[in-house]
């Protein structure tokens, strides 16, 4: 068993509140933040939440203080007075980091994982599998010799299952990769640490922060004063999509940044995941294949400070979107990139989820249930970690470019989320039941253009600052491609 397998609960609240304190300086010290700024962090709320083996709590904990932290740095920058303390809730944390679970759309729910997107077992261990959109299931049953015509997800399942069990994990991985598919197999930390593409994660920082070139910033509009709002006047595109990247810009735009997300018409998304972290943003849609579409789009980037891609490194580049095309349209431009597998090694440019990373670096061997079979995490913490941790390293590029000026760039990765998890946190997981307390008090109602909504309120947050986001979700494409008014 795993190292990280044997941990277990800390010996009282105390030592809870150092682990989280702890988790905290490891991730500012990573976005590069002044030391003496962590006092000012006030943890509360309920010890026990998001229970695991491994310290989900802790993570999800520091990763919502950093961005808070950097929010806060950022007023100060622009001439805002920040009173003490940055709170941080562990229950809205934890409400926060299981956010599309607490979602009602007109008293709905809505369903997390596609019936084929599960864990396998194979001729020699165990297969993860992600097809929640259409042409991902298509590509699996594709892979696996089954016609993905076929609609009876239930008969498929046991047949799925049957043509698996009878091939090796990798060999599965390999085949559904091959044809654009996403399957990985289950593997020991052990394992994945001797993975050529774990030995590329490990030399990449926890945040990439760095400045890339000289420019001389515009001078953004002054901010108001009340409520608190750092990053007014700051026009962020967003070009993610499920949950990391929308995360991050959920973040700016609660701090009062102008979050326009855009998506190509012909991908599918999932109606549930862009509401839940659609708040505060407006979503338009552009083809860039379209000589119309694309001069809008460069019109819109000409405009803007930051640029937030979720796209596989280089994917972007037969678009000319890669940094350098960018900053061509706006020399002193934000440039933030997510990425699945990281931004070197022979994965890098594979497509990823958070379960499917949970699955191959070692995480879901840790967290295995009682009967044996692979388990998870009680959040898709890699997900939302990782987006706090990049909203908070754009705010610190901001603060950085109001300081000093410059171009400054962003990366992050959600196996390198998994590594600091798995080996780097000083912290101790809980070998408990998954429980959680009541998040009704974190949960808000709110009418919106798709109906009367329930959801989890924002775990990050400054004295004086909004306790929810100015609006609720646009529908997905509803929003014109432009920037509102200054």
């Amino acid at each position: 068993m795993a190292a990280a397998a044997r941990r277990r609960r800390p010996a009282n609240n105390r030592l809870v509140e150092q682990a989280s304190g702890a988790a905290v300086r490891t991730a500012w010290t990573a976005l590069g933040g002044d030391p003496a700024a962590i006092g000012s962090v006030d943890r509360h709320g309920p010890a026990e939440v998001l229970t695991a083996r491994l310290p989900v709590a802790e993570l999800a904990v520091a990763t919502v203080a950093a961005a808070g932290l950097a929010a806060a740095e950022l007023a100060r920058s622009r001439g805002l007075r920040v009173a003490d303390p940055v709170p941080v809730d562990t229950g809205a944390v934890a409400t926060a980091f299981t956010s599309e679970r607490h979602l009602r759309v007109d008293g709905t729910a809505f369903e997390g994982f596609a019936p084929l997107s599960r864990f396998w077992p194979a001729a020699d261990g165990w297969v993860r599998t992600h097809a929640n959109y259409p042409h991902h299931r298509d590509r699996l049953l594709t892979a696996l010799g089954f016609d993905p015509s076929r609609t009876d997800d239930a008969s498929l399942a046991a047949e799925v299952a049957d043509r698996i069990r009878a091939e090796p994990a990798v060999g599965v991985e390999e085949a559904l990769t091959a044809v654009g598919g996403l399957a990985v197999a289950v593997r020991t930390p052990q394992h994945w640490s001797a993975h050529p593409q774990s030995v590329a994660v490990a030399r990449e920082p926890l945040v990439g922060l760095r400045l890339d070139g000289p420019a001389a910033p515009r001078r953004l509009p002054p901010p108001p004063e009340c409520p608190l709002l750092p990053a007014a006047g700051v026009r962020v595109l967003d070009l993610t999509r499920v949950i990391a990247g929308p995360v991050a810009t959920r973040v700016l735009a609660l701090f009062g940044a102008d979050v326009l997300r855009v998506d190509d018409p012909r991908l599918p998304e999932i109606e549930a995941q862009h509401v839940d972290t659609g708040f505060g943003k407006r979503s338009t849609l552009l083809d860039l294949r379209r000589p119309a579409d694309r001069t809008r789009f460069d019109e819109l980037v000409a405009d803007a400070d930051v640029v937030v891609t979720g796209y596989r490194p280089a994917a972007l580049d037969r678009f000319g979107l890669s940094p350098e095309a960018l900053r061509r349209r706006r020399p002193d431009l934000v440039v933030a990139r997510l990425s699945a597998w990281g931004f070197s090694g022979p994965w890098a440019r594979r497509r990823g989820f958070d379960s499917l990373v949970q699955a191959a670096t070692g995480i879901a061997d840790v967290e295995r249930r009682a009967d044996g079979t692979p388990g998870a995490l009680p959040a898709q913490a890699l997900d939302h970690g990782t987006g706090y941790l990049l909203a908070a390293a754009v705010l610190r590029a901001l603060t950085l470019r109001v300081e000093r000026g410059g171009a400054w760039s962003v990366e992050l990765s959600l196996a390198r989320t998994a590594r600091w998890l798995l080996h780097e946190l000083p912290a101790e997981g809980s070998a408990g039941p998954a429980s959680a307390p009541d998040p009704s008090r974190w949960c808000e109602e709110r009418d919106a253009p798709v109906g009367r909504l329930r959801y989890a309120l924002p775990p990050v947050c400054l004295p004086g600052g909004p306790r929810t986001w100015a609006t609720p979700p646009s529908p997905w494409g509803a929003d014109p491609p432009a920037w509102l008014p200054s």
